[in-house]
């Protein structure tokens, strides 16, 4: 962990759940971080805000004027499925809200913000929940120069993953408790 994740938030961020009238704003960041085929679509965003909104943890800067800026965002299910499978993406039926696990489906910080340590917080703080909830672990999938990056938190590799999203190859990583 570097030095810069084991800093606390500014006095100007905090963290929350999202919502529905966070849908735009949402949209809009995993647009800029992910490429068009691995994205989520919009369509599927309103359905993860309606049907599991306390499982969308913001990262929000409050400007000097007052106006709260998301700077990132991490979003999962629970499931008692120990790997993430496509239809998890596109479809909310695999969720239980006392599943065993958390399924990570995107980890997103806008680029002025990224190199600061927030998407460590962000998925920290997820793990942390998911530990105090009970649950036995935490799954994603990522690109294989990721798992590096993901290993420093305590997640394995599993190797390569089921999910063929975005017409991608990826790993399955999963932290157990």
């Amino acid at each position: 962990m570097s030095e810069m994740e084991k800093r606390e938030l500014p006095a100007n961020m905090y963290f929350s759940r999202g919502s529905l009238e966070d849908l735009e704003e949402i949209n809009e960041i995993e647009h800029i971080c992910f490429p068009p085929n691995e994205a989520c679509a919009r369509e599927h965003f309103i359905k993860r805000l309606t049907m599991a909104p306390d499982h969308f943890l913001l990262l929000r800067e409050r400007g000097e004027d007052g106006k709260d800026t998301i700077v990132g965002f991490v979003n999962d299910i629970a499931t008692d499925r120990e790997t993430i499978t496509d239809e998890m993406f596109t479809d909310i039926v695999e969720h239980k809200p006392d599943g065993a696990y958390l399924m990570i489906l995107g980890l997103d910080v806008r680029p002025q913000y990224r190199h600061r340590g927030y998407a460590g917080m962000l998925l920290r703080r997820l793990i942390e929940n998911a530990r105090r909830e009970g649950r036995r672990g935490v799954g994603l999938t990522c690109h294989d120069f990721l798992i590096p990056y993901y290993s420093s938190f305590g997640f394995r590799n599993l190797g390569v993953s089921a999910s063929v999203w975005g017409g991608e190859t990826w790993y399955d990583m999963r932290i157990d408790f």
